[in-house]
């Protein structure tokens, strides 16, 4: 080991292990497979070319329109025929174009089969920061047909990896922009064929095309807006699914986190209103008439986050929304990146979404932006409020459909306040075969028995419990009504004029429900069904009524088919408090080996608060039934020995249902929670994140007629996957502070005349605690406090924040110690090898004399004696030529051999002087190991004592190590983008990115003024001031706490940015005390390192 004493030793092992716990359980986490529940889609595609016209890249990508279809059709005679609404599909990383053919053929099917089924359950509508209260909902009505078909376009982009390179991101938003423009050139050369060949022609051409990306190609299409070539509301509407908006999925190339900041700083200004320098107005923003619609794939999308998919402070919500798919009407499912082109449940909700844009009075998608954001809000969103807090107030009560109310009389004059019920569903409350009185609080439908309940408000809402639940799986209108009565009458005949009844079935929400139990014979008991729809009221809901009554349609009778399966509702009046449970991740842990008992006529819905986002600890809950109020179940005791309680239970109770909030990526939802994985896609203890970002909130809906046994505990491989997934970008920049601090030590050992630690030591030396663990990991999260209030950002949570940053900080640590080791193990091994072969096989050499002769013409050439007298000077420049006209990895792998080599070159040179073995030898009696010992005759600590060759060079060693080491990390950051530019080859040549190749080139700088230990300080003079020292390690310190700053801030790119200024600043140092010398007034600062040959 290179590391001082047993404690040292073992905290570097402690960490590895760690390092390497952590990974094996999040790896195993994401590699089991997932059931996302989707079921697949099918079609019979053929793709029409499209030709181009102009010289946009014709030969590398490609235009298509898709068609449905197995018969075989003339492309120019359908060409001839489009007249539908153009919609363009992006794919995204890898992505091929053939991946529009799930969502065009349904939207196919559902042009010929037309809207879905109407139903009378809640729908969501815009909040008031959408503007719900300024749009005139009635203004619009879904339509009862589909007039235009959707025509689906995609583009062809070679299948390049878009979300490693930002050469290929800009070009694929100017293809996208072309393509674009020759879509809309199509319709009218298709239009006009039509009318020259005398067709009939109707309708308008499209002004625009709706864009729908999957991937990078969500942002591609956003990136296509902004760009200046983009014809005015060519765009009006955008659909992402999966899409990264706030940031690069792979933050790592310099240039890609500036082309993001650069698009979306473009679609900020976009939303502003145009003004003079004076402030006077000019127009309304550019992208006023834009909206921008992103669809989450949730917690199974393991390749983009939530928070990235966020529109946050890049679209303002009144023109658009995120999503997460588990919160979609219709969907309710997580699934994966790629899964959610195919889910058939989600392409089925978003074709009949996008067909429902088309306003049937022209032909072409509704120009108020408004009526589209509603439209997109009533089809995607579930009524079930994406943020709950259903405790302090009704949300359900509030998000009311925007539907203005009717009052309907009946043949009494008596009015009914309706919104949700139509005439031809209605069944009259008079025949009702008997009314049932409620005497408890809570009531159960097991039957549809033709019967309406009734429930004093005043009577069962006392003691508090003033909150009235119900669930049931009974449609709404068809299978029940509610209404709030003023007061008790046996008929609606008896209440005198102008009596208003409250109906309230409208408020019934409908909820994912699992597959129906199915009967063995018609008539036989079966398992309770799972609930489709929740129903709740709060006392702001129930004030100035009475009673609440719960009417039940008379069961359908069905000559020679079985009745439905089974009916179920049950309802409660209840006291939210009693069903509080609060989570810390402390007393999880003590959870996971206690039950959770839930006694009979517990409350029916039961609020569990996390105290920690389940999104980064999530927990496995589990559901046991205890009992269920049967004592005999009627069956021979020889019978009922043999029938679980459980199995027993379920025949009276319905199946427990879970309702997930997060604050980043809305509602998820977990039908049938007996055992499972509750998990949320938020993303907590970020420095963007609120604080309220850090609690989640689950609702669980039990039936009160039986009693549970529950547990809680943490998931210990899905909180390491989760932590992996959500703060790699963290990790990676981290892994560069960590060697900007080891290097600051090694440079600080250099200036106090102390001899040079091993990379490996210095990383050691910075975990110590207290002193150097608190300045180096803990003052700049205090410091990222100190910026939140000065640029007023909202502060994190505090403890969260801190926790996981310090836990990303030690990741880092065991990520470069192993990185150190490794590279270290090859160095020793190559050395080792060096020096084997030439002292053993010194035969060679009189074999080898004869090439080398022959050769030596060959070196004596001048090229080869200025390359041989000046090598930094001839890498530099060929580094920098890679840099600038290929790429950027090539100049940084030429700086990283420059590196390698010299790492080499020293440390054979100090086993050339048998100190490597000498060491190794009298380490076998514990007192040594390596030459890594910081004291003894080895390697001595005395700054008076002189250093011996072997010392010297080891120093130099550990010196180009540490540069080693940074360099590779950057080469390595560089490494996606190089994939990237691999498969280009032979596809056309770009130049690198400017910011990149001026980075590269600091990087290179930096490597090339800095690989001397002599150079880690200068002496310089300047104008009023005179013998200037300027040091290096503090040039490390202020990079370490600013990558440190960036990486907390999801940029770890921005470490190029540390790296190129000392690169720079080292060259300018350079050049000023070269002047300063030869004007005679300042020399490099004298060092007491010496050595002895």
């Amino acid at each position: 080991m290179q590391v001082q004493g047993f404690r040292a030793k073992s905290r570097v092992a402690l960490l590895v292990v760690f390092v390497l716990c952590v990974c094996f359980a999040g790896f195993y986490d994401l590699l089991k497979p997932v059931s996302n529940g989707c079921t697949m889609t099918y079609m019979y595609p053929t793709y029409i070319p499209i030709p181009t016209t102009t010289a946009v890249s014709p030969a590398k990508y490609g235009l298509y329109l898709y068609h449905e279809g197995w018969k075989k059709i003339d492309f120019k005679e359908h060409l001839k025929k489009l007249s539908g609404i153009p919609i363009l599909f992006i794919p995204g990383n890898g992505g091929s174009y053939k991946q529009v053919r799930s969502l065009a053929a349904e939207s196919d099917r559902a042009y010929q089969a037309g809207p879905l089924e109407r139903t009378f359950y809640q729908e969501a509508s815009l909040t008031p920061e959408e503007g719900g209260e300024e749009i005139d909902v009635a203004s619009f009505q879904l339509p009862n047909q589909y007039d235009s078909r959707l025509d689906w376009f995609t583009v062809d982009l070679e299948g390049e990896h878009s979300a490693m390179d930002s050469a290929i991101l800009e070009e694929h938003a100017e293809y996208v922009v072309h393509s674009i423009h020759r879509i809309l050139d199509q319709y009218k050369e298709s239009y006009e064929t039509r009318e020259r060949e005398g067709a009939a022609t109707s309708g308008s051409l499209p002004k625009s095309v709706i864009l729908v990306g999957h991937s990078m190609g969500g942002f591609v299409a956003r990136a296509a807006v902004a760009h200046n070539r983009l014809r005015k509301s060519a765009v009006e509407t955008i659909l992402t699914l999966s899409s990264p908006h706030q940031y690069p999925p792979v933050a790592l190339q310099p240039s890609l986190g500036h082309y993001f900041a650069h698009v979306n700083h473009e679609w900020r200004k976009g939303y502003e209103v145009q003004t003079t320098r004076a402030g006077h107005y000019v127009s309304d923003p550019v992208l006023s008439h834009v909206v921008v619609i992103s669809i989450s794939g949730s917690y199974n999308d393991y390749q983009v986050r939530s928070k990235s998919e966020s529109l946050d402070g890049i679209v303002p919500p009144s023109h658009g929304f995120m999503i997460s798919s588990t919160g979609m009407r219709n969907v309710w499912l997580s699934m994966e990146h790629q899964a959610i082109l195919w889910c058939n449940q989600l392409v089925i909700q978003v074709s009949h979404t996008l067909l429902s844009l088309v306003d049937s009075r022209t032909g072409q998608p509704f120009s108020d932006k408004r009526i589209r954001l509603a439209i997109f809000s009533k089809m995607l969103r579930s009524g079930i409020p994406q943020s709950f807090n259903w405790m302090m107030q009704s949300h359900l009560s509030q998000q009311s459909l925007h539907v203005p109310s009717r009052d309907v009389k009946d043949k009494t004059g008596s009015l009914y306040t309706s919104a949700a019920c139509p005439r031809n569903v209605h069944w009259s409350e008079d025949g009702l075969e008997r009314d049932l009185y409620i005497q408890t609080t809570t009531v159960t439908v097991l039957a549809m028995d033709g019967r309406r309940r009734w429930l004093d408000i005043q009577k069962l809402g006392s003691n508090g419990r003033s909150h009235f639940m119900f669930v049931t799986n009974l449609a709404p209108c068809s299978g029940v009504r509610l209404h709030l009565w003023p007061e008790k009458r046996n008929s609606t005949s008896e209440l005198p004029v102008c009596i208003r009844i409250l109906e309230v079935t409208s408020k019934m929400v409908r909820i994912p429900s699992g597959p129906a139990p199915r009967q063995i014979e018609p008539g036989s008991q079966t398992e309770q069904a799972p609930p489709s729809a929740i129903f709740r009221l709060g006392p702001e809901d129930m004030r100035g009524f009475r009673f609440l009554t719960i009417s039940v349609a008379p069961r359908p009778t069905i000559s020679g088919r079985p009745p439905p399966a089974v009916s179920m509702a049950v309802g409660q009046f209840f006291n939210p408090e009693e069903g509080e449970r609060e989570f810390s991740p402390w007393s999880l842990s003590s959870y996971s080996y206690k039950e959770i008992s839930l006694k009979e006529d517990h409350p029916l819905a039961l609020n569990l608060s996390f105290t920690t986002s389940l999104g980064l600890l999530p927990v496995i809950f589990s559901l046991k039934t205890a009992g269920c109020g049967i004592k005999n179940s009627g069956l021979p005791d020889e019978q009922a020995d043999d029938i679980d309680n459980s199995k027993l239970c379920k025949l009276r109770c319905f199946p427990p249902v879970a309702f997930a909030w997060d604050d980043t990526s809305g509602l998820h939802i977990f039908p049938n929670v007996y055992s499972e994985t509750i998990v949320v896609d938020s993303s907590p203890a970020l420095w963007s994140s609120p604080k309220s970002s850090e609690k989640t909130s689950v609702m669980l809906l039990v039936d009160p007629h039986c009693s549970y046994r529950s547990a809680v505990a943490v998931s210990v491989t899905a909180a390491a996957s989760r932590f992996l997934l959500l703060y790699n970008s963290q990790i990676v920049g981290f892994a560069l502070v960590v060697i900007f601090f080891a290097l600051m030590q090694q440079t600080h050992a250099w200036d106090l005349d102390l001899p040079i630690p091993s990379i490996l030591m210095a990383v050691e030396s910075n975990l110590r605690i207290p002193l150097p663990f608190l300045y180096l990991a803990m003052a700049p999260i205090l410091l990222s406090f100190v910026l939140s209030f000065w640029i007023s950002q909202p502060f994190p949570s505090f403890a969260s924040f801190t926790v996981v940053s310090v836990i990303c900080y030690l990741l880092a640590n065991g990520f470069v110690i192993i990185l150190i080791l490794i590279s270290q193990f090859i160095f020793y091994a190559a050395a080792v090898v060096h020096i084997f072969i030439k002292t053993r096989f010194q035969l060679w050499e009189k074999s080898a004399n004869r090439f080398i002769n022959l050769s030596s013409s060959f070196f004596s050439l001048k090229v080869l004696r200025v390359v041989k007298a000046n090598p930094l000077l001839v890498t530099a420049l060929a580094a920098i030529t890679l840099v600038c006209l290929v790429h950027a990895a090539f100049g940084l792998f030429i700086i990283l051999s420059l590196d390698a080599l010299c790492c080499h070159s020293a440390l054979c040179s100090h086993a050339q002087r048998h100190e490597l073995f000498d060491c190794k030898k009298e380490g076998n009696d514990g007192s040594r190991h390596l030459p890594f010992k910081s004291d003894g005759d080895c390697c001595s600590n005395s700054p008076d004592s002189s250093k011996s060759f072997g010392e010297a060079q080891l120093e130099i060693f550990h010196h180009r190590h540490g540069l080693f080491i940074l360099h590779l990390a950057a080469a390595l950051m560089f490494v996606p983008s190089l994939v990237a530019w691999f498969q280009r080859i032979g596809m056309g040549h770009s130049f690198p990115w400017l910011v990149d190749s001026a980075l590269c080139t600091g990087v290179i700088l930096h490597g090339i003024f800095t690989s001397k230990p002599e150079f880690n300080s200068f002496l310089v003079s300047l104008p009023g001031v005179r013998n200037l020292e300027v040091r290096l390690n503090f040039m490390y310190l202020v990079a370490g706490y600013y990558s440190y700053l960036s990486s907390l801030a999801l940029a770890p790119f921005r470490v190029f940015y540390a790296m190129t200024a000392i690169g720079f600043t080292s060259f300018a140092l350079m050049i000023l005390q070269r002047w300063n010398r030869e004007k005679g007034e300042a020399h490099f600062g004298s060092r007491k390192h010496s050595h002895r040959h």
